[in-house]
């Protein structure tokens, strides 16, 4: 993780590989072409381990790549990502979370822009502490009191990034259902609802409610993340989180087609200040 978040490895990776492929070396051919072994070659290109600037020249001098802006753009994505003040926190927390949810704040982190539906809970970065423990200790049965607190406080860590400089800009649609089901009692969930009408007054956060009454949607297949990233669109990766793993969809047509599927979400949602006042009216008992 040293050389920025997974989908640049990743992204840089499958770059290396295809030029690789058009150059006519086998990876082997192109390990010994630099003076590396064939599983440096192999980790970078499968996104596995990272690759430093110099690397990254090396193997496009090798491969006789001149065009400069690709280089630019491929030395750029091996190097450190700014943060923007928001430092990887999380790895502190390495032994303790899984691979997939490590990966998955490290996009976070670093993203410009999330979007996001959600169809059953809360967006974590909204969620406050009761219904996060809530939602934390149904969701891993047989964690202990020490383990839940950690991970109710990485939760609520991740909510920096909606106060970093500058912020992420996040937009999420939530279906209905996620505001009438009762996560924790009553209480809980009037001091959640509360939660969700302050922040959607900030200007970085827009929140859309899609009611029952807007029928069957495209999202019924369920929920999902867009991650979007300052430097270049072509970074942009999708997540959908499954129980025990997480799908990265980083192809050009796979981000079009949920692009097009949540902007379709948007059109049948309520408006901004009509999902305001829905909320207050559930929060009533309307």
């Amino acid at each position: 993780m040293q050389h920025g978040p997974v989908v640049r490895r990743r992204k840089l990776g499958a770059e290396l590989r295809a030029l690789r492929t058009t150059a006519g070396f086998t990876s082997g051919e192109a390990a010994r072409l630099v003076g590396w072994h064939q599983s440096k070659v192999s980790r970078i290109e499968t996104g596995t381990s990272g690759a430093k600037p110099a690397d990254v020249r090396l193997l496009l001098d090798a491969y006789g790549v001149a065009d400069d802006q690709l280089r630019e753009l491929l030395v750029m994505l091996a190097r450190p990502e700014d943060t923007g003040g928001r430092p990887h926190w999380w790895h502190a927390y390495r032994g303790v979370l899984p691979t997939a949810y490590r990966d998955f704040i490290d996009l976070e982190s670093q993203a410009s822009a999330m979007r996001t539906l959600e169809t059953t809970v809360i967006p974590g970065l909204l969620q406050t502490p009761e219904y996060a423990r809530e939602v934390t200790r149904v969701a891993g049965d047989g964690r202990t009191a020490e383990q839940l607190d950690t991970l109710v406080e990485v939760r609520l860590a991740r909510q920096d990034v909606l106060r970093g400089e500058p912020p992420l800009e996040l937009s999420a649609v939530l279906d209905e259902a996620v505001l009438r089901r009762q996560v924790g009692g009553a209480g809980v969930m009037a001091r959640q609802l509360a939660r969700l009408s302050e922040a959607a007054r900030l200007p970085h956060v827009r929140l859309q409610v899609l009611p029952f009454a807007a029928g069957a949607h495209i999202g019924v297949t369920g929920p999902f993340v867009i991650f979007s990233f300052a430097s270049t669109s072509d970074l942009d990766v999708v997540v959908i989180d499954h129980l025990t793993s997480s799908l990265h969809l980083e192809r050009k047509e796979d981000i079009e087609a949920y692009t097009e599927a949540f902007n379709a979400l948007l059109i049948h949602a309520l408006s901004p200040e009509d999902s305001l006042d829905f909320i207050a009216a559930t929060a009533a008992g309307a």
